[in-house]
C-alpha cells in the first residue's frame, strides 16, 4: 500500500476518495481555455473559483501541450508561471499548487516561489534533470506517458501492445525517478490520455486502468474536454464536453484512479463524490 501524501494543506490518503486536480492554464493557446486566464488577475480569479468548487490541487501551466503546440522560450514560460504562483501564495492560497512543465528550471523556480508538485507530461524524458529537482525538493512528481512532442505526437499512435508499452514506459520512468532520489511514495503515474493516442486507444486505456494500478503507484487520469470525447459526442467545442468528461471520470474512478485532472472543478467535484459513494469502500 502507498503511504499517504501530505502536501500544502492537504493529506492525500490513496484509496479513500478521488482527489480533483483543477486545471489553471495561463496560456494564450490552450485547446479549451486559451487566453482566458493569461493575466495575473484572471488566473487568480479562476484559482479562487476552482478552490471554491472544492478541488484538491491547482495545476498551473504556462506552456500549451495541445496537439501541434509550439514550444515557447524558457523566459516566457517563467514569466507566465512564477508571478501567478507568487500572487496566489501572497493572497493566502494554501492549497497544493502543481506546476505543469517539462523544464527543470521552471519546476525549480516554481517550487522556490511556493508551488508543491511537478507535473511532467514527458515523464521526465525531455529534461531528465527535472527528476533531480523533484529529488532535491521531494516534491510530489506526476510522470505521464507521451511519445514524441506535442508537435509530433499525433503521428506516433502505432503500438504493438498499447497497455504493455504504456505500462513499461511509466514503470521505467518511475524507477528512473527513484534512482534519482525521489521517494516512491511521492510518485504519481498518468497514462496520458490524448497524448499520442487515438480515440479508440484512449477508451482502451480507460477500460484497463486496473492493470496500470498493479504498477503500485497512485494513478492520475486527465480526460477533461479532450478530442476523443468530442469525437464520441460529435462536439467540436471543448467547453461543451463536460458531461462527456464526467462519464470518463466515472469510468476512471471505477477503474481505480486516485486523481482526476479537470477544467470544470465545481461540477466534477460533485461527480467524484457520487462516484466515490458508489465505488469506494468508504463513501
Amino acid at each position: 500500500m502507498v503511504s499517504p501524501l501530505v502536501s500544502g494543506d492537504r493529506r492525500f490518503v490513496w484509496g479513500d476518495r478521488t482527489y480533483v486536480m483543477g486545471i489553471l492554464n495561463v496560456t494564450p493557446d490552450s485547446f479549451s481555455d486559451g487566453g482566458e486566464f493569461a493575466t495575473i488577475a484572471q488566473a487568480q480569479a479562476q484559482a479562487q473559483a476552482l478552490i471554491a468548487g472544492g478541488v484538491d490541487v491547482l495545476d498551473l501551466g504556462g506552456q500549451s501541450t495541445r496537439p501541434g503546440a509550439a514550444q515557447i522560450s524558457l523566459g516566457e514560460e517563467l514569466d507566465r508561471v512564477i508571478p501567478v504562483v507568487q500572487t496566489l501564495r501572497t493572497q493566502g492560497v494554501t492549497l497544493p499548487i502543481s506546476v505543469d512543465t517539462t523544464r527543470s528550471a521552471v519546476a525549480a523556480a516554481a517550487l522556490e516561489a511556493g508551488a508543491n508538485w511537478i507535473n511532467d507530461i514527458s515523464g521526465g524524458t525531455f529534461e531528465p534533470e527535472i527528476l533531480e529537482v523533484a529529488a532535491q525538493t521531494q516534491a510530489p512528481l506526476v510522470l505521464m506517458h507521451l511519445r514524441g512532442t506535442p508537435q509530433t505526437m499525433q503521428t506516433l499512435t502505432d503500438y504493438g501492445d498499447l497497455l504493455e508499452e504504456v505500462s513499461r514506459f511509466l514503470l521505467t520512468q518511475a524507477r528512473a525517478a527513484e534512482q534519482a532520489g525521489v521517494h516512491r511514495d511521492r510518485i504519481i503515474l498518468d497514462p496520458g490520455l490524448g497524448f499520442a493516442k487515438t480515440a479508440a486507444q484512449n477508451l482502451e486505456l480507460l477500460r484497463h486502468l486496473p492493470h496500470l494500478k498493479t504498477l503500485g503507484y497512485p494513478l492520475l487520469v486527465g480526460p477533461s474536454r479532450k478530442s476523443f470525447l468530442g469525437q464520441i459526442l460529435q462536439q467540436p467545442e471543448p467547453k461543451e464536453r463536460d458531461w462527456g468528461t464526467a462519464a470518463a471520470c466515472c469510468q476512471a474512478i471505477a477503474g481505480g484512479a486516485d486523481v482526476v485532472r479537470v477544467h470544470n472543478g465545481a461540477a466534477l467535484v460533485q461527480v467524484c463524490r457520487v462516484a466515490d459513494a458508489l465505488w469506494r469502500k468508504q463513501p
